[in-house]
């Protein structure tokens, strides 16, 4: 793959991953309990759930978030964006009608409030941000709404702070032998000067 694509292939998974973490757990949640149930057998299949299903909702959400997070590069956050948002970009599609393939910004825009209203605003951001990962014709022009329109740019990202790593010390017992160690080297350098001192007086 030539680095320009390979660039802007990063680009848009970062994108589809700031959309993804930007919905809360309770929104994610919700969005999964309203899923259709083969949708929900489709997600639990892509973030490998166990032989005997899901315990509750929470380990459920729990698995969805650390398959997205591993499978940056792999798919799996796609596969996990696509199931997510599937009604979500069925509804688009049904309101864009022949536009749906490669919509102007003022067509999407106009019909943008409806599916909000109707899906929530996370989810027509991953739903727009899947399409960027997914090549859409209308990349660019989603690319663009996803970081500038006031109504559905996504929230900036919050910077990491990495704490800064004390520095290892030397517990008492190692400091009390390097410090005998010293004094040992120093006691056998006194002695020697002073046995080449008796050396010279005797000559």
């Amino acid at each position: 793959m030539p680095v320009s694509q390979m660039k802007n292939r990063i680009q848009a998974l970062h994108l589809l991953d700031r959309a993804l973490s930007a919905m809360t757990d309770d929104e994610i949640t919700t969005l999964i309990d309203a899923l259709p149930e083969d949708h929900r057998e489709a997600l639990d299949n892509v973030v490998s759930a166990p032989e005997d299903g899901f315990v509750d909702s929470a380990a459920r959400l729990l698995a969805v978030r650390a398959a997205a997070t591993r499978g940056r590069m792999t798919g799996v956050l796609e596969q996990v964006a696509t199931v997510l948002s599937d009604p979500c970009l069925a509804d688009c599609i049904e309101q864009l009608g022949d536009h749906a393939d490669n919509p102007s910004e003022a067509q999407l825009l106009e019909v943008a409030p409806g599916l909000v209203e109707r899906h929530g605003l996370g989810v027509v951001r991953v739903m727009m941000a899947s399409s960027v990962a997914g090549e859409a014709a209308a990349s660019a022009m989603l690319t663009h709404l996803l970081k500038h329109d006031d109504a559905l740019q996504l929230p900036p990202v919050e910077p990491v702070s990495i704490p800064l790593m004390p520095a290892r010390q030397a517990d008492d017992e190692l400091r009390a032998k390097r410090k005998a160690a010293k004094q040992a080297k120093q006691a056998e350098a006194a002695a020697r000067r002073a046995q080449q001192a008796k050396a010279r007086h005797r000559v």
